[in-house]
C-alpha cells in the first residue's frame, strides 16, 4: 500500500525527496567512511535468518549460501520449528529478501525459517516461535520483512526483541507497508527499516526522529522469485535486507560488535542527505 504521496509505502515519508532535508543533521562522532569501516568484508562467518515465507533452495540468486531451511507448524496452538527438507518458498517473498541480502554480503550464510502461507500470511504465535528459536541458536542477524499488528502479543513481541539484543542477535524489521502499530518493527531494540525512492541499494538514510530510523532501496527493486525467477517490486519489505546484508557485513569485520554497536554504526554511515 502506497503512503500519502502515492509512490512509496507508508512510514517512508521521512525519506521521500521533498522531505529528505529534514534528516540532515550535525553527527555526534562523524561519519564513517565505508570502505575504511567494512573494507573486503563479504559477510563470511556471519548467518543471517530470513523468517519469511521461505527460500527456494537452488535459486541462482543465493549461490550455496542457503545453509538451512526450517518451518514453523503450528497444531493445537503449539509452534513448533521443524526441518524443511524441500527448502520451499511458498510465496517469492521470502526468497526475494533472501536474494537482496546475498547480493550485498554473498559470503554470509543463510537460514530460511518459513512461517508464511502462499496468502503471505501467519499467526502471530509462529512468528514469536521463530524469533525464539533465531535467539536460541545464536544467529547474528534475522531479517524480518514481515510484522505483526496484534496489540495482544505485544508484550510477547517486545520481550523477544529485548532478548534478541541482549543474545546478540540483531533484528532488521520492515516497517508495516500500512499505517498503523506493528511489532517488532515499532521496537527500540531493532533496526527499523522502510523504503526510499533514490534507485541505488548502497544508498540510505538514517531518520533521527523515530519510529522509523532507516530507509533503504524499497521501490521498484529487481528481486529474485519464486521458480528461479526475478520481478520488480516495492515495498518496505525489501528495504529491511539491504540492511540485514550491510549489517552481516559490518558483522563478519567486527565479530564482537554488539547490536547497538552495529546500528550505530549504520546510521553513521548513512549517506548524506546532498549525496542521496
Amino acid at each position: 500500500m502506497s503512503g500519502s504521496d502515492g509512490s512509496l509505502p507508508a512510514w517512508s515519508e521521512p525519506f521521500a525527496a521533498a522531505a529528505r532535508q529534514r534528516l540532515e543533521r550535525r553527527l555526534p562522532l562523524g561519519r564513517l567512511d565505508r570502505d575504511e569501516t567494512i573494507g573486503s568484508s563479504d559477510g563470511r562467518g556471519v548467518r543471517v535468518a530470513i523468517i519469511d515465507s521461505g527460500v527456494e533452495r537452488g535459486h541462482p540468486a543465493l549461490g550455496d549460501r542457503l545453509g538451512a531451511s526450517l518451518v514453523v507448524e503450528l497444531s493445537d496452538g503449539e509452534a513448533t520449528v521443524v526441518e524443511d527438507p524441500d527448502g520451499l518458498d511458498v510465496a517469492g517473498h521470502g526468497t526475494a529478501c533472501a536474494g537482496i541480502v546475498h547480493a550485498i554480503a554473498p559470503g554470509a550464510e543463510l537460514v530460511s525459517v518459513r512461517i508464511l502461507g502462499p496468502n503471505n500470511r501467519a499467526k502471530g504465535a509462529t512468528l514469536a516461535a521463530a524469533l525464539e528459536w533465531v535467539v536460541e541458536q545464536g544467529i547474528g542477524i534475522a531479517n524480518l520483512s514481515l510484522s505483526s499488528r496484534s496489540d495482544a502479543l505485544y508484550g510477547v513481541f517486545h520481550d523477544l526483541a529485548d532478548r534478541a539484543y541482549f543474545a546478540n542477535t540483531l533484528l532488521v524489521c520492515a516497517a508495516n507497508n500500512v499505517v498503523g502499530a506493528s511489532y517488532p518493527s515499532l521496537f527500540a531494540a531493532v533496526v527499523s527499516v522502510a523504503a526510499h525512492d533514490v534507485p541505488d541499494p548502497g544508498v540510505w538514510f538514517y531518520n533521527p526522529s523515530p519510529p522509523v530510523e532507516f530507509g533503504a532501496h524499497g521501490v521498484d527493486v529487481d528481486v529474485a522469485w519464486r521458480d528461479g525467477g526475478r520481478m520488480r517490486a516495492t515495498g518496505n519489505s525489501f528495504a529491511a535486507p539491504h540492511l540485514a546484508g550491510y549489517a552481516a557485513r559490518i558483522r563478519a569485520r567486527y565479530p564482537s560488535a554488539s547490536p547497538f554497536e552495529v546500528k550505530a554504526m549504520l546510521a553513521a554511515m548513512a549517506s548524506p542527505v546532498s549525496g542521496g
